[in-house]
Formats: structure tokens, sequence, C-alpha cells
């Protein structure tokens, strides 16, 4: 089958590797992994590296292409309605979240800021609004209580290729099961967070803290304030302590450690970064405070 390709390269070579003919390929970031082995599997002249979708030479060039399906694989930008509208079997793409649940650049923050136990990927139709398309197909994935945003991402890399060719497959033999609308009243958003979602609150429950950290690790991190400084969290535990004579968001060194008061307890941190002095150890943050 002909494909016109948007995303990062590695999904693009192995849609090419399971023998479907790449005619056009728009790389969504430059070197990336699989980046070599495409270009010299489908040839240099198909491939372009961020190109401007609103452009109507990449426009042009695509429909010259004929390709069957167009497929993307963590496409950055919004594709144009005249894109998604060249191919004769349409447009899908694989996002990292069990649609309509975390719609957004950012489904693994709000994943493990909300304490998910099941993650996963969604194959679904590209529509003209992120995230909205028929849903074609699903995985899910158990959340470790114990994984960073980063650590998620990671987990869901291979699920997410493997039901892109999966999906891909089904296209080419014809035997693609039916969309399925996404619920919007159940939709939820996951856009990249805030300053203020980013900060931690030590009025918050430990567990909620310790989510917003993970969910922030290791970027852009969450942030606290100890004295004038500004320290990005991005390792921390549940003290062994409560710090019950301080208050929220007060902090003291117990046993060689940073500890931070929160509202039902207090919270050890391990590892963080300040603009200053970089990646920093537990003895390093706890000689902030000394």
């Amino acid at each position: 089958m002909r494909i016109a390709f948007f995303g990062l390269p590695l999904a693009g070579y192995l849609l090419a590797r399971d023998g479907h003919e790449i005619v056009f390929a728009g790389l969504s970031r430059r070197r990336s992994p699989g980046e070599r082995r495409l270009r010299r599997l489908i040839g240099e002249e198909r491939v372009r590296v961020v190109p401007k979708v609103d452009d109507p030479a990449v426009v042009r060039a695509v429909k010259e292409a004929a390709p069957d399906l167009l497929v993307s694989w963590f496409w950055t930008t919004k594709l144009t309605p005249r894109l998604l509208t060249v191919a004769p079997l349409g447009a899908f793409g694989v996002h990292p979240s069990l649609l309509p649940r975390h719609r957004g650049p950012d489904p693994y923050f709000w994943t493990i800021l909300h304490g998910d136990a099941v993650a996963g990927v969604t194959a679904h139709r590209l529509a003209d609004e992120y995230d909205t398309g028929a849903i074609l197909a699903r995985r899910e994935l158990a959340v470790d209580p114990g994984w960073s945003a980063f650590r998620l991402a990671k987990a869901l890399d291979r699920p997410s290729l493997a039901l892109l060719r999966e999906t891909t497959r089904a296209f080419a033999a014809g035997a693609l099961p039916p969309d399925l609308p996404q619920d919007d009243a159940v939709a939820t958003l996951a856009p990249e967070p805030t300053d203020a979602e980013l900060e931690i609150d030590w009025t918050r429950p430990v567990d909620e803290v310790l989510r917003l950290i993970r969910a922030a690790a290791p970027w852009p991190g969450a942030y606290t304030f100890v004295g004038d400084r500004e320290i990005s969290v991005v390792g921390a535990a549940r003290a062994s302590v409560t710090m019950k004579a301080l208050q929220p968001g007060e902090a003291a060194v117990w046993q060689g450690r940073l500890v931070i008061r929160a509202a039902d307890g207090a919270v050890t941190l391990l590892a963080g970064r300040t603009e200053d002095d970089g990646e920093l150890s537990a003895e390093q943050l706890a000689e902030l405070a000394s």
C-alpha cells in the first residue's frame, strides 16, 4: 500500500520494512532515530524534514505522490484539511492515551497526575480538531504507581508502534474494524501544564504532591521554593517522619535529607535541579537549606 507518512522516522522506517511503499515522508524532528535508515530505504527525494504542512508546495507534493493512506505518528502540528483528504482511505494516527481520555499534547503528565491505573494507546482517524476522530483500535497498559511521566512514555512506545503497524496492515487488507465515534461527554483534555499547575502546593496530601512530581519528571519538573531558591524536584518520597511541628511548605533537614511538610505528612527530596547549579543530589539539596 502507498503511504504518505508524517512523524518520527522510526515509524516510517518500520512501515516500509513491513512492505508498504512510503511515497512521502514528512519528519517531525531533525536527526531522530531511524532517519538515516528511512532515507536509505525509500530514497532521499521522498523525505522532507519538518515540512510546513500549510505550504501549497507540500500539499502538491503529497498529492502527486498519490498515497492510498496517510499515517501519522508523533507529528506535532495540526495536519491541514487539504492533507487529510488527499488519500482515498483517509488518515489515521496513534495517540498515547485511551481516547477520549486525555486529548492533547501531554497525556503522560495528566495520566500520572490523576493516578490513572490504566493507560494505553489509541489508533484513530485524524480530524480537523486534535484527537477527536473516530476510534479504530486501542491497547491498554497497567500503570505502575511509581512511574514518572517519562517512564510511562517509554512504556507506551512499543504498544504505540505495534498498534500503528497492525492498523496499517488492516487498512491494506481491507479488514479494518468499523469506526467508533468518540463520546465527547466523557472526554478530558491534556494540555501542556502551566507554571501554576507545576508549582507544588504543600497544603495538598503527600500522595498528590508525589504524583505531581512524578508527572512532571524529569522535564519540565514540578517546582517549589526553599527560601529564595527555586528548585525543580525530579525525585521524592514520603518521609518517614510527619514533621508536625512545621507548617505546610516549611522545610527542615532530617537525617541529611531535605524534608518539606505537606498536608498529611512530609516529603523527602531526593533529586532536583536549579537554574544556577544544575542537577542536585539529595545531599546537595539538603545543603541548600542548611
